[in-house]
């Protein structure tokens, strides 16, 4: 049986990686995979080609976005593309892998249009911009100034809830786990 897309979104600090592997680690049964993306920066570390990402160069990334290859694709810096492959996507699908994205809003919107109902979007949302901001200054991992930044790109971010099928508000990690999971199942128990 072909798996099943599930897209998941968020500001940064919403709890959105928390949440997206608490689900794929208690709920094996699921089989929740996630989509392996291309990237045009080098390996980091232990970084596998085709487990963490594809690395792709500059020149071949863009021979892919040129030739329509692409879900979602976003240059985050010159030259440092991220990206989503169809072909990818389908390769999972056909394996009978549920496929999730753990992406930025606007792939989220791009994948969720193009494949429509056969894919499920969550975003998930901050109570406040305040709580946000404590989440991120709790971190303790960013300067002021990217906290400003990310809270402002929050702020945008949360302008595309609307478009996403499910908006869970994360003001409670356990109960927005819980929440997610349950949408999640239905989803996946449609025929």
């Amino acid at each position: 049986m072909k798996g099943k897309l599930i897209i998941v979104s968020a500001p940064s600090g919403s709890g959105k990686s928390t949440i997206v592997q608490w689900l794929m680690h208690e709920y094996p049964e699921l089989r929740l995979y996630f989509s392996v993306s291309c990237t045009s920066r080098a390996p980091r570390g232990t970084e596998q080609n085709g487990v963490e990402y594809f690395f792709l160069t500059p020149e071949e990334f863009k021979a892919k976005i040129d030739a329509g290859e692409f879900l979602e694709y976003e240059e985050v810096y010159q030259d440092r593309f991220y990206g989503t492959l169809k072909s990818q996507v389908e390769r999972q699908r056909d394996a009978g892998q549920n496929v999730v994205f753990d992406v930025d809003v606007k792939g989220g919107v791009n994948i969720k249009k193009f494949y429509g109902d056969e894919a499920l979007s969550l975003f998930i949302q901050p109570p406040s911009v305040e709580e946000l901001r404590r989440r991120l200054e709790g971190r303790g991992t960013d300067t002021q100034e990217a906290i400003e930044n990310r809270l402002a790109k929050a702020s945008y971010e949360m302008t595309f809830a609307p478009q996403f099928d499910h908006v869970v508000v994360n003001d409670d990690l356990t109960t927005a786990k819980q929440e997610v999971l349950s949408i999640v199942k239905a989803f996946l128990d449609q025929a």
